[in-house]
């Protein structure tokens, strides 16, 4: 497997525990203790029982040629390298890099590439995603082709021309389309290629794409790491040591990191991750059989469901099946506009992954920037509506998209 750029830089820290007690007071190897509770009870000063946020961005030396373990906020930081430490025992990685936000955590892994250097990605990724590759592209940066991965005779000729990088997400954005992760690892890597999926709809209370064979896992940690809807933040979590390092390195380099108060909202809202999945995929599979078999409902993309052409893939590679879904209307955009204009309990906005419930119209939201021709090319239809599924009682959000598809 070809090596991303590792890139130098004499101020960074070496690698260093974050604080000496976390070890002695860890709990569990569990992944819901962890969650829960990773940097509980260790301030060694006063004994706060939540972990202490650190905003100062440059800490005092202990003297002449003697930095202690942090020097500067964007070299390192407390609070942030706590969350990193989170999200790599949960995702069984070696670290975490923490970014400004999840385009930013992608960005980290392409910025580091070569002209020469091919990626592979999604024929139906998100839209976002594509926005940056294209961006990259025309500046010269890379190169980039776009494939259907559940079509592995198609995946298989396009790794003879050596991609540098393959990128993978699923579920995919907004179809949730279920790809073959260990299957497309073993793949890519026998040809040589790093392998990066991003895992921001199941988050690893559900997926964990490093055991699977993944290089990298990605996420927006906007979403459901945080899962208050209050905090733009990302992360990247590396399998290997070295490669974990070089990424620590190069987020040093470009700046791209989270900023202290972020990571600490996120590494509230992760603890409780793993109470809301379990929560959310409840109304979800609920919320994903009655739209099944609504009349005003031409087709729902949710693997949970027995018939969606992915659903043992995701048995076998998922522990769930997650909080999010789309699904086709009968009746094209009219019927869209309807929906909207009297469906209650949800609200119309981007995003996803919070404690609310929300409905998106991707080709003309989160998926606009493709244009016409790509979210056909994707199966991205007009009258595809995505919906992100909260804690609401699950009585009042069947209410509320009744009254919007009694209206179409």
């Amino acid at each position: 497997m070809p090596r991303l750029i590792p890139t130098s830089h004499a101020d960074l820290m070496p690698s260093r525990d974050l604080l000496p007690m976390l070890e002695r007071k860890s709990r569990s190897d569990r992944a819901e203790t962890t969650a829960a509770a990773h940097g509980v009870a260790t301030d060694p000063a006063f004994g706060s029982v939540v972990p202490p946020l650190y905003l100062s961005s440059t800490y005092e030396f202990a003297g002449f040629d003697t930095p202690r373990a942090y020097d500067y906020g964007r070299s390192g930081n407390p609070t942030r390298d706590l969350l990193a430490q989170a999200l790599a025992k949960l995702e069984g990685g070696a670290d975490a890099v923490v970014t400004p936000s999840g385009m930013a955590a992608l960005d980290l892994l392409l910025g580091r590439l070569r002209r020469n250097h091919l990626v592979l990605a999604p024929h139906d990724c998100y839209g976002g995603t594509l926005r940056l590759l294209k961006a990259r592209a025309d500046l010269g940066h890379l190169t980039f082709r776009l494939t259907d991965q559940r079509d592995f005779g198609g995946f298989e000729a396009a790794l003879s021309d050596a991609p540098a990088l393959v990128l993978i997400e699923s579920p995919s954005n907004p179809l949730m389309r279920v790809t073959d992760i260990a299957r497309l690892s073993t793949l890519a890597k026998a040809a040589g290629s790093a392998v990066a999926v991003d895992n921001t709809f199941l988050s690893p209370a559900l997926q964990q794409p490093l055991s699977l064979g993944a290089d990298y896992a990605i996420h927006s940690a906007t979403k459901f790491l945080n899962g208050h809807s209050d905090v733009i933040a990302g992360a990247v979590i590396a399998a290997e040591p070295q490669e974990a390092h070089d990424l620590k390195r190069w987020a040093n380099v470009t700046g791209a990191v989270a900023a202290p108060f972020d990571a600490w909202l996120t590494l509230r809202g992760l603890r409780t991750l793993f109470a809301r999945m379990s929560s959310q995929e409840r109304s979800a599979m609920t919320i994903a059989e009655y739209l099944d078999a609504h009349p005003a409902v031409r087709h729902v993309h949710y693997a949970g469901l027995p018939d969606h052409a992915d659903h043992e893939v995701a048995r076998r590679q998922q522990r769930g099946f997650g909080a999010m879904m789309s699904f086709e209307l009968e009746g094209g955009v009219p019927a869209v506009r309807r929906f909207l204009a009297h469906i209650r309990c949800f609200t119309l906005a981007e995003s996803l992954g919070g404690v609310e419930s929300l409905v998106a119209h991707p080709a003309t939201m989160t998926h606009l920037d493709m244009g016409p021709e790509a979210r056909e090319r994707a199966g991205i239809r007009d009258e595809l509506l995505r919906l992100s599924i909260g804690l609401e009682h699950i009585d009042d959000l069947m209410e509320g998209l009744e009254l919007g598809l009694g209206a179409c």
